[in-house]
């Protein structure tokens, strides 16, 4: 059982100063048959009271307000996981079993949420590879592995030129994005197969293979595969997900998953910084701190905070 030491750093720094941020986050590794947290620690600019709670896809979210006046957020969090090795499914029932099975998803309420896909450029080419395929001899384990590979085959693992608000049209044209992009791709392929999909977002851990995603979260797909249950596939690195991903939490996209969001009061712009790093060494995360900013050397005095909440006020 792999053992891994992961510490998540996320720091906002505002252009000036801004008051009632709400901030909600998603940083507690889920607790199942396959991984184990050790111990967590989660650190957050003047110690707010963090309250935590169950969404409805089962995962824990954590929320907490900075009421004060203030420039920068910093948000660590630090963890420790044993992981396991998954069993992967023997695929021996015939395909055809297998395939009047995932009919009967369509109306299975735990499902209903990963079987809606949506319509965009790629839907015409996805639905002709679709019907392409024959179903008496491909099963929706085999077919769900095929059009991972056909991502990983087509398209370009490439940092920088799509965001987190990047539409899918954007993404299959370029035919070039990162592990969330790909993600969002391989979901729709598979829900368009009828076979249930979430999203998942998580970590990459070092192993013997080269791997793409490793030093930020990351992201794969879970599939419902009939008479086995979920699996992960992980499109940017062609690969089922085994014990070397770490689940933090699973939806229906990106926004029932991201790690950390928020809103605050002001008229200030904000800058994200993030770094995460992943050991199977506890002392090889141990030294991994912000950078420091002048303009993050405030004063805390009374009298400071109270001229910065009236100022901001009266801009409102």
């Amino acid at each position: 059982m792999p053992r891994f030491y992961i510490k998540h750093l996320t720091k906002y720094t505002y252009s000036d100063f801004v008051i009632d941020g709400a901030n909600q986050i998603m940083l507690f590794p889920i607790e199942d048959t396959y991984q184990k947290v050790i111990n967590q620690t989660i650190k957050i600019t003047n110690q707010p009271n963090v309250e935590t709670f169950q969404d409805f896809y089962g995962n824990t979210v954590g929320s907490f307000m900075v009421i004060v006046p203030h420039n920068f957020l910093s948000i660590s969090s630090e963890v420790e996981v044993e992981t396991s090795e998954q069993i992967f499914p023997e695929d021996h029932v015939d395909p055809v079993e297998q395939w009047d099975a995932v009919k009967g998803f369509k109306g299975d309420p735990e499902f209903i949420d990963f079987l809606k896909y949506k319509t965009f450029d790629g839907t015409p080419e996805i639905f002709n590879m679709i019907q392409a395929e024959d179903r008496t001899k491909q099963t929706p384990y085999k077919l769900a592995l095929k059009f991972c590979e056909f991502i990983y085959k087509n398209f370009e693992y490439k940092p920088g030129i799509t965001t987190v608000d990047s539409k899918l049209d954007l993404v299959w044209n370029l035919k070039a994005g990162v592990c969330q992009d790909f993600t969002h791709i391989l979901l729709q392929m598979v829900r368009m197969l009828g076979i249930p999909a979430r999203y998942v977002s998580g970590y990459i851990c070092p192993s013997d293979e080269n791997v793409r995603g490793e030093g930020a979260t990351h992201a794969w797909i879970e599939v419902y595969i009939p008479f086995y249950g979920w699996l992960g596939i992980d499109p940017t690195n062609n690969a089922i997900a085994n014990q070397y991903h770490v689940k933090l939490a699973t939806g229906r996209d990106y926004k029932d998953c991201s790690p950390v969001k928020g809103v605050y009061k002001g008229q200030a712009k904000d800058d994200l910084f993030v770094k995460v790093k992943v050991s199977t060494v506890k002392s090889n995360t141990e030294n991994l701190v912000f950078p420091v900013n002048e303009k993050d050397k405030i004063s805390n005095s009374f009298r400071k905070n109270q001229e910065i909440l009236q100022q901001m006020q009266q801009q409102q």
